[in-house]
């Protein structure tokens, strides 16, 4: 009751510092230390209807809403970037803000007329703070854009370009940890410090391990303190209300002055420990109340998406008022599993959960991230498994997405500084279109055949289907917020179901295996309300038109290929 007292206090004082004007913060000192491929119809009689296109402004109104009174996010396909690997604009081997401002044209040129970009609508930004290390996820300075990335002002001008483009920006904002090199924590190694209950100490080593068996419990000449990742991420102490306080003014800091759409929060389900309970505590969930009631009194707009690394049921509880959506793992896991099987029961009956749990379409979908290995490696380099894995993502509910280079096909396995290899642009030399200079890591073995160079202008790469289906959901609303429901085709290969509107109706037809479906061998259940026509999108041009209770638009389905079809009155 105590903690919660202060926490309530301190969100009234800080919620009444967000309403004043706050000059920008000075940096803080930083101690030094191939199958068949679907390929786009001409288009039938009657000619496919399109939905209202989302609207994207660069200062968002309060309380925007979406397609159909949705949130904003709703209408998003989100690309997640590794800076320090996407595009280096001053030859020093390493990607940097203004090199992702020379590429955003690449993302999403802001004419929705073109489809020679990717389409995407958000840009998911990995750790662009100060931080000792490669990956940033160790910050010494939360208030300053990392000088190997760029300036403050440097991030501004990114906001206001991609913004321009319609393309929302969100920031990774990595609250349970710091570095050990952050002025805190060096400070905290005093035990007279007013910093030394900033992070969690002890005199002894408590003896218990962490969640999987890990060491969690560090000593140095201070004492044993506590970091459930390693001993160069201690975790912060929030029974503190100094550093909630902290913590919040970084948060306001971001939205108000940087202008950021929102933040991916890493590791939120580690935030509060009780004792030996290091996840998924309550007063873990207690404070995250906390943190939601402030950003959204900063910026009602501001999104969060959470990393929280656990099941559906327990995803769930994190959803509405911890964090606005918040990643599905276990369902990422069962679109690779589906695309190496070729079973798409494996998808759907993980997937029906998931949409039977969560308000409709607040979750985030993906393949895989920056903690995995890359989608092409584990699904052995079979660009078939891939397709199938993107249509699967792009035509379902949910917010998806796409990490760089995963629409190319890059490959990468662990350790981790493999799975985030340079953007390969071009295949003309190991620089791979990427840098002047000499790149920070050399660029993935197999540069030469697989780049965006190499695919832009072929219609059937693996590019080209991912351009097409962004673009196709951002043209089509029953795409992006439909109601989802299965249909029965009576053959496991086969993933088959619609994506409604009060507007639309599009039926969505994947075949997810290695070998055709003749039309001997599957039949779509339909209940329709009466007669209509089936328009292609994408793929194969119906044979027929759909009628109640059966429907063979195919005479047969190719391997690994989607097809779209809109089911017109």
């Amino acid at each position: 009751m105590k903690k919660r007292l202060l926490l309530s206090f301190l969100s009234l004082i800080i919620l009444l510092l967000a309403c004043q004007q706050t000059p920008v913060r000075q940096p803080t000192a930083t101690p030094e230390g191939q199958a068949a491929t679907a390929v786009v119809t001409e288009t039938a009689v009657p000619a496919p209807t399109e939905t209202p296109a989302p609207t994207v402004t660069a200062t968002p109104d309060p309380f925007e809403v979406g397609t159909n009174d949705f949130p904003w996010w709703n209408d998003l396909v989100f690309y997640e970037i590794f800076v320090r690997s996407f595009y280096d604009s001053d030859g020093d081997g390493v990607g940097d803000l203004n090199g992702i401002i020379e590429k955003l044209d690449y993302l999403n040129d802001g004419d929705p007329t073109t489809t020679d970009d990717l389409g995407v609508t958000g840009i998911w930004l990995m750790p662009i703070t100060v931080s000792p290390s490669y990956h940033g996820y160790d910050v010494t300075d939360y208030f300053q854009v990392d000088p190997e990335y760029g300036t403050n002002e440097d991030f501004l001008r990114l906001m206001e370009e991609a913004h321009a483009r319609g393309i929302r920006v969100i920031v990774d904002l990595v609250m349970n940890h710091t570095s050990n090199a952050h002025p805190w924590f060096i400070e905290s190694q005093n035990p007279d410090s007013e910093y030394r209950d900033w992070y969690i100490w002890a005199e002894d080593n408590p003896g218990y391990r962490g969640p999987d068996g890990q060491m969690v419990w560090h000593n140095n000449a201070s004492g044993y303190y506590y970091g459930i990742f390693w001993s160069g991420m201690p975790d912060l102490n929030y029974e503190n209300p100094n550093v909630t306080f902290a913590m919040f003014d970084a948060a306001r800091f971001w939205l108000e002055e940087m202008t950021v759409d929102g933040f991916r929060l890493d590791a939120i389900k580690h935030i509060v420990e009780e004792g030996e309970g290091q996840q998924n505590t309550p007063s873990t969930h207690d404070w995250l109340q906390e943190f939601f009631t402030f950003y959204k009194a900063v910026n009602p707009n501001a999104l969060t998406v959470g990393e929280a690394w656990t099941g559906t049921q327990q995803v769930v509880d994190y959803t509405g008022d911890e964090v606005d959506i918040a990643f599905q793992f276990f369902l990422a896991e069962d679109i690779l599993n589906s695309a190496n099987a070729g079973l798409a029961p494996i998808y759907a009956d993980t997937f029906q959960e998931v949409y039977s749990s969560f308000p409709a379409n607040q979750y985030a979908t993906f393949i895989t991230n920056h903690d995995q290995n890359r989608v092409m490696s584990q699904l052995d380099g079979d660009e078939g498994k891939a397709r199938v894995a993107a249509a699967i993502l792009l035509t379902n509910p949910g917010v998806p997405f796409v990490y760089y280079g995963e629409e190319i096909g890059m490959m990468g396995v662990k350790p981790d500084e493999d799975i985030r290899l340079p953007m390969q642009w071009a295949s003309d030399s190991p620089k791979v279109g990427f840098t002047e200079g000499t790149p920070w890591r050399s660029a993935a073995d197999d540069f030469p055949v697989r780049s965006i160079e190499r695919q832009t202008s072929d219609p059937d790469s693996l590019l080209s289907l991912y351009r097409d289906l962004i673009h196709l959901r951002n043209e089509h609303e029953a795409l992006r917020v439909g109601d989802w429901t299965l249909v029965e085709s009576g053959s496991p290969r086969l993933l088959t179901f619609l994506r409604q509107t009060e507007n639309e109706t599009v039926l969505v037809i994947i075949n997810v295996n290695r070998n055709a479906v003749p039309a001997e061998d599957y039949r779509l259940e339909l209940e329709l309300d009466g007669e209509v026509t089936a328009v292609p999108l994408y793929g194969l041009e119906p044979t027929s038109n759909p009628i109640d209770g059966g429907f063979v638009p195919f005479n047969e389905i190719p391997p690994q290929s989607v097809h779209v079809i809109q089911l017109v009155p």
